[in-house]
C-alpha cells in the first residue's frame, strides 16, 4: 500500500489553504491569460474549476471567459453575457467540475474596481474571485494577487496581503 500518494503529500504541505492549484496548471493559466490579453490591450478572465473537499477548493482545469463568450473582452474590459453561463455549467457536468473561483487580470494593480464589486461572476456567498495585476506580466508573487471572497449582497472579503500565501497554495 502507497501512502505517499499526490493528494496525501499535498495535505502534508499544503493542509490549511482554502483554494490549491498545481503550478503547471498556473503557468498555463497565466500564459493564456496574456494571450488573451493581446499583448497587454485588454482584460482577460476564467472561471477556475475543480472539487470541493472539507471547504477547500482545488483548482484542476478552467475555461477563458472568452471561450464562452466570444465577444466578452471587445470593450477592453470583461462583460460577461450572462446567457453563456449554460454553457460553463454544461462544461461542469461534462467534467464532473465545479466552479470554484475566477480569475482576471486588471492593467494596473489588484484591486476591485466597483464593477468588480456590484457584478460578481459567481453571486454564491463563499465564491473565491482573483485579480492579477500588470495584465499578469512578470512575476506574479501570491501578496500581489488580489484575493477577495464573495459574502453575498454585493458585499465582499478581502483577504490581507500577509495571509494571500496561506489562503491559496501553488505547488503540489
Amino acid at each position: 500500500m502507497n501512502f505517499f500518494n499526490l493528494a496525501t503529500i499535498r495535505r502534508l504541505f499544503a493542509p490549511r489553504h482554502e483554494l490549491s492549484c498545481s503550478w503547471l496548471l498556473w503557468l498555463r493559466l497565466c500564459g493564456k491569460l496574456r494571450e488573451r490579453g493581446r499583448r497587454c490591450s485588454r482584460e482577460s478572465g476564467a472561471f477556475l474549476l475543480g472539487r470541493r473537499e472539507d471547504g477547500r477548493a482545488r483548482v484542476v482545469d478552467f475555461v477563458l471567459y472568452d471561450d464562452l463568450d466570444p465577444h466578452c473582452l471587445d470593450s477592453g474590459i470583461v462583460r460577461f453575457d450572462g446567457r453563456y453561463f449554460s454553457d460553463l455549467w454544461a462544461i461542469c457536468k461534462a467534467r464532473g467540475l465545479s466552479v470554484v473561483a475566477d480569475i482576471h487580470v486588471h492593467p494596473g494593480g489588484a484591486g476591485q474596481s466597483d464593477s468588480d464589486r456590484d457584478h460578481p461572476m459567481i453571486s454564491r456567498a463563499g465564491h473565491i474571485a482573483l485579480i492579477l495585476p500588470r495584465f499578469a506580466t512578470g512575476r506574479q508573487p501570491r501578496r500581489d494577487i488580489g484575493m477577495y471572497q464573495y459574502l453575498g449582497g454585493k458585499r465582499w472579503a478581502t483577504v490581507p496581503a500577509e495571509e494571500r500565501s496561506r489562503f491559496f497554495h501553488i505547488g503540489l
